[in-house]
């Protein structure tokens, strides 16, 4: 994106966060209904992990070259040993064996059609793409009308909490290793310190925003925790997209970008209103405590997106999300104090 290639290197982030996640989706449902920790289970993780490495070491031509082979193959490895964990849970569990069976049944159609796009032309691989993205999303849909898997929401929020807090880290790595590269050949000035305070004040807002609600008080319903486990795809690649934003925001601020400054403020600054919304959408407006509070992310989302116009987006985003988090433990206090009283 720095080099002005920014359509090409969204749509490719779009495409590989989606295979990381999704994996790991499915293997987070599936372990919070028959993860048993037993030798094949372990196993079988072991070969999902090797999977998440093949993919990992074909992003760099998936993104220079539109080479999709290495990371589909990646993909195929990880999504294998969940059909044949889905087929151990159809021997062990007889209420639920249709359930499983579809989902095995599913995942391993979907993967060898995966296959097949090493036998189409570069031009098709986007439509190709998300025709099997919306196939992969109608597995579990399907598979969940035969009988419903069991599912602890404790457990859910923590390990959707914990992958919020590694894209989060992610950020912050991305960000430390972009201002030390910048280091060895330039000296801080305003302009680097400003991004630098900005992407550290992001950061931990983002991290104090999403944590400030319990959500696995709105894990209710299955219908209910369905749109709220796939609707966090928005807030993992948003807070992921974060750290790529900030790292392309000190390129352009120590000269190295092809980009100007409202495309180097705006690559911080909308997966930053995305985020917002993201948790907005899914936590806020169940849990806010009164109408006003129910609007000040939305308000705070459209102000963020207009900081590229100023020209310290980094900044200001920072100073914005900072302020939000005030405001947040201010309400929730007040909302505290008539009850302790």
């Amino acid at each position: 994106m720095a080099e002005d290639h920014i359509g090409d290197g969204i749509v490719s982030y779009l495409m590989v966060f989606f295979a990381i996640w999704w994996a790991w989706v499915n293997f987070t449902w599936f372990s919070s209904a028959y993860d048993n920790n037993d030798v094949i289970y372990r196993l079988l993780v072991f070969a999902q992990l090797f999977g998440a490495l093949v993919l990992a070491a074909g992003v760099t031509t998936a993104f220079e070259e539109n080479s999709w082979g290495i990371p589909i193959v990646g993909y195929v490895i990880m999504r294998l040993p969940l059909a044949i964990q889905w087929l151990r849970a159809a021997v062990t569990d007889e209420q639920r064996r249709p359930t499983a069976i579809r989902y095995a049944a599913g995942v391993i159609l979907v993967q060898i059609a995966w296959c097949g796009v090493y036998f189409i032309p570069d031009s098709a691989i986007i439509p190709v793409f998300l025709a099997l993205v919306v196939c992969e999303l109608a597995v579990p849909a399907w598979a969940e009308r035969a009988a419903r898997t069991t599912w602890h929401a404790g457990h859910i929020a923590e390990r959707y909490g914990l992958l919020t807090i590694i894209v989060l880290g992610e950020s912050i790595l991305a960000a430390t290793l972009a201002i030390e590269d910048t280091t060895i050949t330039t000296t801080f000035d305003g302009d680097l310190t400003a991004i630098i305070a900005g992407a550290f004040l992001t950061v931990l807002s983002m991290w104090w925003l999403y944590f400030s609600r319990i959500s696995e008080e709105l894990l209710t319903t299955f219908e209910r925790t369905f749109v709220w486990g796939y609707g966090h795809y928005f807030i993992f690649s948003s807070a992921a997209a974060v750290g790529a934003g900030i790292a392309i925001s000190v390129d352009y601020a120590t000269d190295h970008a092809a980009i100007g400054s409202f495309a180097a403020g705006a690559s911080v600054a909308i997966p930053a209103a995305v985020f917002l919304m993201g948790i907005w959408s899914l936590h806020f407006r169940f849990l806010s405590n009164n109408r006003y509070e129910l609007f000040l992310a939305p308000a705070f989302a459209i102000a963020i997106l207009l900081t590229p116009l100023t020209g310290f987006a980094v900044l200001l985003t920072g100073v914005l999300l900072a302020t939000l988090v005030a405001l947040e433990v201010a309400i929730q206090q007040r909302a505290i104090a008539p009850r302790s009283a």
